[in-house]
C-alpha cells in the first residue's frame, strides 16, 4: 500500500495476477494511493492480518482509506479504479482467488458508498499499474499490451 500527495511521485504495483489493485485519486488535492491486496478475507490468518493488514481486502481497505484521509482527500471526489483479479492459471483456478478478491474489494467499496469509476478485472493476464499523482493518469501494462486510463475528472 502506498499513498502520496507528492506530485512528482508515480505509485506502482507490479504483477497483479489474482491480486487486486485499488487505485484512488482526488484531483482537487492531487493525492493518490494504491492498495495491492492478495486475499479477500483476513479470517484465514489473523496473525498475518495483524502484521500485514494491507494484504487482505477486509483489513487493507479500511487502512487504505484512513491513510488517504490523512492526505485530506474527500471521499466524494475520489476517482477509484479496481484492477486485477485475474485467473492466471489459464482459468484452472478451483479456488477462484482472483474473482473472490475482486468481489471482496468491490463489495466493500459499494458498502462504504465509494463508487468505482473504472474497472479492469478478470481475464487471465497479470497487470502492472503506474499511477501518476500529479495527473491521475494510470498506465496499465499486460503481457499482450498496454492501456492508458485517467482518474482525473
Amino acid at each position: 500500500m502506498a499513498v502520496s500527495n507528492n506530485t512528482q511521485s508515480i505509485l506502482t504495483t507490479y504483477a497483479l495476477g489474482s491480486c487486486v489493485g485499488v487505485m484512488a485519486y482526488d484531483p482537487a488535492v492531487k493525492a493518490a494511493g494504491i492498495l495491492h491486496l492478495m486475499l479477500p478475507d483476513s479470517s484465514i490468518s489473523p496473525e498475518k492480518a495483524a502484521s500485514q493488514p494491507a494484504m487482505f481486502a477486509d483489513t487493507g481497505l479500511p487502512l487504505f482509506f484512513r491513510a488517504l484521509a490523512g492526505l485530506h482527500v474527500d471521499p466524494r471526489r475520489l476517482q477509484i479504479l479496481v484492477a486485477g483479479g485475474a485467473s492466471v492459471l489459464n482459468g484452472q483456478d478451483p479456488f477462484r482467488i482472483g474473482d473472490r478478491n475482486a468481489r471482496a474489494a468491490l463489495d466493500w467499496l459499494r458498502g462504504h458508498n465509494l463508487p468505482v469509476r473504472q474497472r479492469h478485472t478478470g481475464g487471465t493476464e497479470n497487470r502492472t499499474v503506474h499511477l501518476e499523482v500529479d495527473t491521475g493518469r494510470v498506465s496499465l501494462k499486460m503481457p499482450t499490451g498496454a492501456e492508458t486510463l485517467t482518474l482525473a475528472v
